[in-house]
């Protein structure tokens, strides 16, 4: 996505080219800057803490949680297709390959469970049954 929006720069020296090449080139970079900065600053983060596991704008106590399975490859791609289920809570990023799929107990709760991407998603179990234990 950073690369994609690195078009900015060329698009706005096309526009503004009839007027100043650098004032083109200048807003390119800004919007590019400006761009990445939003991307990064509104990105979905997931945690945990010793009560809590995060993913994006959700987070749920440890007692709610049943377990959690790692999915990598074709596995994974079957959990955010084929198996997915649309009351599922999703942090998912399509650039990263393993999910964890984190079963919820909590009768209240409408989502059955979450799915979220994780680069380290061994690192992420370890450090959740490490703070259940």
């Amino acid at each position: 996505m950073v690369l994609a929006l690195g078009l900015f720069a060329p698009a706005s020296a096309l526009i503004f080219l009839p007027l100043n090449l650098t004032l083109g080139i200048g807003v390119g970079l800004a919007l590019w800057w400006s761009s990445v900065a939003v991307l990064w600053i509104f990105s979905p983060a997931i945690s945990i803490d010793e009560n809590y596991v995060r993913a994006g704008a959700a987070a749920i106590e440890h007692r709610y949680i049943s377990d959690m399975e790692v999915f990598r490859k074709e596995e994974a791609r079957a959990e955010r297709g084929v198996r997915l289920d649309a009351r599922a809570w999703l942090v998912i990023r399509g650039w990263v390959d393993p999910v964890i799929k984190i079963t919820i107990t909590d009768e209240q709760d409408p989502a059955p469970y979450w799915l979220i991407s994780a680069r380290n998603p061994d690192a992420f179990i370890a450090a959740w049954r490490a703070t259940t234990t």
